[in-house]
């Protein structure tokens, strides 16, 4: 987005000063004004200056060194997605920013609110191609809600409190923030840090349009067989309770998103499943028979709607959400509600009917049963000698209680988690969604873990995706971070594999992944760690893991040729999806 910098509306005063800082400092104090407690980062050469004023603001700000700034910036997601504030990380410049650029583009896809502050060269070696200068703010324009580069430090107070107000307001986002290497030394005279409160050219938090609710409110009660689809947004406006009153008054079914996840506790009897490309039978079917579709704080991604020429054609659209940019954009809605669903939902509620579908909700537990039968039961529940990776998550369930949050990578491991996974409390799923970023869990977890320091945090993780963020365990070693690391070990880059077995005749190019002894490599690394075989060593390995004290590493051995169903297949209508 851009913005003018006279455009920003500053108001009431947090912090009164009558003194010189220098422009490292000045960034440090708006940490403080803005409520920051924990910034995760690396150090390096242009953000010097930063580093070394932080050594004064030790007893204030906690700074959690990584591994690798990509481990800094997924570890600031994890923080952002369980606190509900802001997660920030410190980068230098060039490889060192270049290197936030795939956690940047992750967070902008999933709503993460982020502030990334990197260094930068001095400003008269500004495009001469210095040593490691890279053009950091058009590497990140398509990455970021906003970005900005500074270079006198006069700027920073109100350019940092621009960044958070934009970072956490509306649809959240990342920001970046690039300071040259002068404008950190610079002493100026710093008079207040005055938080951001209005922007005359942005506008997150848009005026409730009570029409459009009032014809949304009449399709749903007029609706005889009506379906609610709920995405992130939920959790994002902290609507959980709204949106919990609202489906109940109605009688509403209701499926979510893969971020949609925990918004509303898995068991609620109006819960009927988890969308999309490896989502539950009976949601994905009866979206193609609904007559009213209720879209709520998701986006209609591609996993979600499968064909878009064959996607609810038979319903009427109903689309809430806080982006107004989402509405029409893949799916054509009948009525459009722009507006934050902390607002839109409690205005909605006034007016639908309480409501019962019995008949209609009875359909939906008879595809879960149809489900149950030809996959669930098999998945959870084998026969064979080789665990799955759903009988895991099963008795990982039975020793949590749905009270864990938990974190997963990418892959086959990651939608079954999702899908068996069972979560009584919001901000329990985090997982890396639209971008599908493997190597996320673990810095993620590790960041999960500060955001919720009384929560048990579960990073589920495939042999693949470890490889590619092992080093974070320097990480929790070097800060005892308590967090449980399962390893579902199939020996293969799985869902690749899957797609090859099922679409390439089994032509499986390049899957088949070696990995190292992560046992040892735990213990390397101080970590206690287990390795199970066998079914039978299954539950008191889990229950080990939960009940030790500190970071733990559990590898267990799955099949290697285990696939994930149900599969909507690509270019298929939802309705086309398979059990088998």
């Amino acid at each position: 987005m851009s913005l003018a910098k006279n455009d920003t509306v500053l108001q009431e005063s947090t912090v009164e000063y009558d003194t010189q800082l220098s422009g490292s400092s000045a960034v440090l104090e708006a940490f403080l004004a803005e409520g920051v407690d924990t910034i995760f980062g690396y150090p390096g050469g242009a953000i010097m200056p930063i580093y070394d004023a932080l050594y004064d603001y030790q007893d204030k700000l906690q700074h959690i060194l990584v591994r690798h700034e990509q481990g800094g910036i997924h570890a600031a997601q994890g923080y952002a997605r369980t606190s509900g504030k802001v997660g920030v990380v410190f980068a230098t410049s060039g490889p060192g920013a270049t290197n936030l650029v795939t956690g940047l583009a992750d967070a902008m896809i999933d709503s993460t609110p982020l502030v990334c502050i990197t260094g930068q060269v001095f400003s008269h070696l500004l495009g001469t191609d210095a040593f490691q200068e890279t053009d950091v703010i058009n590497i990140t324009t398509p990455v970021t809600k906003w970005n900005y580069q500074v270079t006198d430090a006069n700027e920073i107070p109100e350019v940092l409190a621009k960044a958070f107000y934009i970072a956490e307001s509306g649809r959240p986002g990342p920001v970046l923030i690039d300071i040259t290497k002068n404008a950190q030394l610079q002493k100026f005279d710093y008079k207040r840090y005055t938080k951001c409160k209005h922007i005359r050219s942005y506008r997150p938090k848009p005026i409730v349009r009570k029409e459009y609710v009032e014809a949304a409110a009449q399709l749903i009660n007029e609706a005889k067989k009506p379906f609610v689809l709920f995405g992130q947004g939920i959790i994002l406006g902290k609507a959980e309770n709204e949106f919990k009153t609202f489906i109940e008054k109605g009688g509403l079914p209701a499926a979510c998103t893969l971020l949609g996840l925990s918004a509303l506790p898995t068991e609620h009897p109006l819960h009927v499943g988890m969308l999309g490309m490896h989502g539950n039978y009976g949601p994905n079917v009866l979206t193609n028979e609904c007559d009213v579709l209720i879209a709520i704080g998701m986006r209609f991604d591609d996993r979600v709607t499968g064909l878009l020429s064959k996607y609810a054609k038979q319903a009427k659209i109903v689309h809430l959400d806080i982006d107004p940019s989402e509405i029409n954009k893949n799916v054509k809605a009948d009525v459009g509600v722009w507006g934050d669903c902390k607002d839109t939902l409690p205005l909605l509620t006034s007016l639908i009917n309480e409501n019962v579908h019995t008949a209609w909700i009875q359909k939906f537990y008879d595809y879960r049963q149809q489900e149950i039968d030809a996959v669930i039961t098999n998945e959870l529940h084998p026969k064979g000698d080789k665990m799955t990776m759903g009988e895991v998550i099963h008795q990982l369930n039975e020793l949590t209680h749905g009270n864990a949050i938990v974190v997963t990578d990418v892959g086959q491991h990651q939608m079954v988690t999702c899908r068996y996974a069972k979560f009584n409390d919001t901000k329990s799923n985090i997982t890396s969604g639209g971008l599908g970023t493997m190597g996320f869990a673990l810095p993620a977890a590790i960041g999960a873990k500060f955001g919720a320091l009384h929560r048990t945090v579960v990073a589920v993780i495939g042999d693949g995706g470890f490889q590619m963020t092992l080093q974070e365990l320097g990480t929790i070693m070097q800060n005892d971070i308590d967090v449980k690391i399962l390893i579902l070990n199939n020996q293969f880059l799985g869902m690749v594999r899957q797609w090859q077995e099922l679409f390439h005749e089994r032509r499986y190019s390049f899957t088949d992944i070696k990995s190292p002894d992560y046992i040892m490599l735990a213990k390397s690394y101080g970590i206690a760690a287990q390795k199970v075989e066998a079914r039978e060593n299954l539950v008191a390995a889990l229950a080990t893991m939960l009940q030790h004290k500190g970071s733990f590493l559990l590898e267990v051995m799955v099949g290697r040729e285990n696939n994930v169903f149900p599969m909507v297949p690509q270019g298929c209508s939802v309705s086309e999806i398979r059990l088998r």
